[in-house]
């Protein structure tokens, strides 16, 4: 009777794989995060402002994504973000934003 050799078992690799695309989206955030609180955070002795400033930077950024991926319409805009179009135009107003489309520099 022959034998079959033996096969070597292979060493097992654990990666660190997020079970949810919300979940390594947060981790992605967080370390991002870490870096724009530590740059940020150089207040000069003055009051933090650090949770105003980063939400701003969020919703300016979010704001500047949905505009681009709905072609300026507002409405569409707002519908991307899941607010009401009304909600969408008083927070850019805040925010100090317009609805035209930057001029591209050739």
């Amino acid at each position: 009777m022959q034998t079959r050799p033996r096969k070597q078992k292979k060493a097992k690799v654990v990666l660190k794989v997020k079970e949810t695309p919300y979940a390594a989206v947060e981790e992605i955030v967080e370390k991002k995060l870490e870096d724009i609180t530590t740059i940020l955070s150089a207040s000069g002795g003055r009051k933090s402002k650090i949770y105003e400033e980063v939400m701003s930077i969020v919703e300016n950024g979010l704001f500047k994504i949905a505009l681009r991926r709905s072609n300026y319409v507002k409405s569409a805009a707002a519908v991307f973000l899941g607010m009401n179009r009304n909600t969408f135009t008083d927070k850019m107003a805040k925010l100090g934003m317009n609805c035209e489309k930057k001029k591209e520099h050739r």
